[in-house]
């Protein structure tokens, strides 16, 4: 999966980004919505296998996100598959994880916005879930922008996460293929 936008390239992983998603991963403010909060370097290399055998296997997954200006490794964005631990799933998710530094300079929508156009275009999907813990309002708010919408009737517990903990509720968002991707 390699997909440019005016800005970016989302590009399957490589050992050179290994060290500087580790740094992502380590930022207690970045992952504070996440469970578990923080991933070591050895989680992160675990993470980045399984995207590159998703992607492998799926032909879509959860890649790099690099500024073009300066060949910087700025997030992880991409597609994957959920089983049946999302209600109503399997679905396909996107998601989206950026360094600090590049929040609020429109990146993840710029990313998130071609990777649904792959998704439409590219992949022939026809609908394309995201999900967040329910406090998690910058994501919300991107899911929003991109014309995902949400129904509180499929609100759900994650239940990877402990009974207790702020980030159990969880939100589910959709969007659906448009009409003129068809």
């Amino acid at each position: 999966m390699f997909i440019e936008t005016p800005r970016l390239v989302l590009r399957p992983w490589a050992e050179r980004d290994i060290e500087a998603f580790a740094l992502v991963n380590a930022d207690p403010e970045v992952r504070r919505y996440y469970y578990p909060a923080i991933l070591t370097p050895a989680e992160t290399c675990t993470m980045l296998a399984e995207c590159d055998r998703h992607l492998q296997t799926h032909g879509f997954g959860f890649v790099a996100v690099e500024r073009k200006v300066d060949g910087a490794l700025i997030g992880g964005l991409g597609l994957s598959s959920t089983g049946d631990e999302i209600p109503g799933g399997p679905h396909v998710e996107i998601g989206w994880i950026l360094g600090r530094e590049h929040w609020r300079k429109g990146y993840a929508f710029e990313a998130a916005s071609a990777c649904l156009a792959h998704a439409w275009s590219t992949l022939g999907l026809l609908q394309v879930i995201g999900y967040t813990s329910s406090i998690n309002t910058p994501s919300r708010a991107l899911m929003q922008r991109l014309g995902m919408r949400s129904d509180p009737q499929e609100d759900f517990l994650d239940v990877t996460v402990p009974e207790g903990n702020p980030l159990r509720p969880h939100v589910l968002y959709r969007i659906d293929r448009p009409t003129q991707a068809i």
